[in-house]
């Protein structure tokens, strides 16, 4: 499944993962939580990671995210790949968002 992965300190990046639950909780350190940031796409986060103490990753459409996160697609009820103009998209403004910020 193409996704965007994103630990914190470091820049988000594509990967293609499995479309598994064990490859989901062991990519995002524990049970995994979704949140829905449009129609077709979700970001997937280690549900615990404020109880757990989990390191700031970033900001996303102003809700605060620990520990690494993945933004997948979502087809009906299931995780899908991350459409590729979405993935672009994004990628790019996390670009401009570290750029502005640097400045």
């Amino acid at each position: 499944m193409k996704v965007i992965y994103k630990a914190p300190g470091c820049a988000p990046e594509p990967r293609d993962i499995p479309n598994t639950l064990e490859e989901l909780q062991a990519t995002v350190g524990g049970y995994i939580e979704t949140v829905t940031i449009a129609s077709d796409a979700v970001i997937i986060c280690n549900e615990e990671g404020r109880l757990r103490g989990l390191p700031h990753n970033c900001r996303i459409f102003g809700v605060d995210f620990v520990g690494p996160i993945l933004i997948a697609g979502v087809d009906e009820d299931e995780f899908s790949d991350l459409d590729a103009g979405a993935m672009g998209a994004l990628l790019e403004g996390w670009g401009r968002s570290i750029k502005n910020a640097e400045t």
